[in-house]
């Protein structure tokens, strides 16, 4: 009993600490994905791969960890597949920020006539790196795309954490994957 509380204690504790955001899915109606076989990727030049190496994570990277989520689904890499794979990757500054609070950050302004006035407000206290992957998957015979995922994560300075967050946001992002990893 101590033992499956404390399971699911840590299995809530580790969703509840998610960096990952999934930002949406979606799927062709009418398809049926176990019907495919194989898959590759999209070549890197259609791509502009170089592009896309910030914060010590790129391309190769995700490539790595769909792959594998693809592999787990059954699905094979080959020269002529079925499924076509594109990776879009999007690396973008953000500015993280805090509240103002007139108890730490001065007393009100006085505008004069006993007129004591305080506006709460953002103050910017450092920025990082917010890495965005959009995964399509499309019918190479059709050349029409038949699913899509989005997912979010911060990025690390450290690029081995970066890397280990890009692998988790990869494999929840397939957790919505029509096939289900066997």
């Amino acid at each position: 009993m101590k033992t499956s509380l404390l399971v699911l204690l840590t299995a809530a504790l580790l969703t509840a600490c998610s960096t990952t955001e999934i930002k949406s899915t979606e799927q062709a109606p009418g398809i049926d994905f176990t019907a495919y076989r194989t898959y590759n990727f999209l070549p890197g030049e259609a791509r502009n791969e170089a592009a896309f190496r910030t914060a010590g994570v790129g391309v190769e990277e995700v490539k790595q960890a769909v792959a594998r989520e693809m592999e787990r689904r059954g699905y094979q890499r080959a020269e002529r597949p079925e499924l076509w794979v594109n990776i879009g990757v999007v690396n973008e500054e953000k500015v993280q920020t805090r509240q103002t609070d007139f108890r730490t950050d001065g007393a009100p302004y006085y505008i004069g006539q006993r007129n004591y006035h305080w506006q709460a407000g953002e103050v910017p206290v450092g920025t990082y790196q917010v890495g965005t992957v959009t995964v399509d998957v499309v019918d190479a015979r059709r050349n029409d795309l038949v699913w899509q995922g989005v997912t979010a994560s911060p990025l690390s300075k450290d690029a081995a954490k970066s890397a280990r967050r890009v692998d988790e946001a990869v494999t929840e992002l397939f957790g919505r994957y029509p096939v289900p990893a066997r």
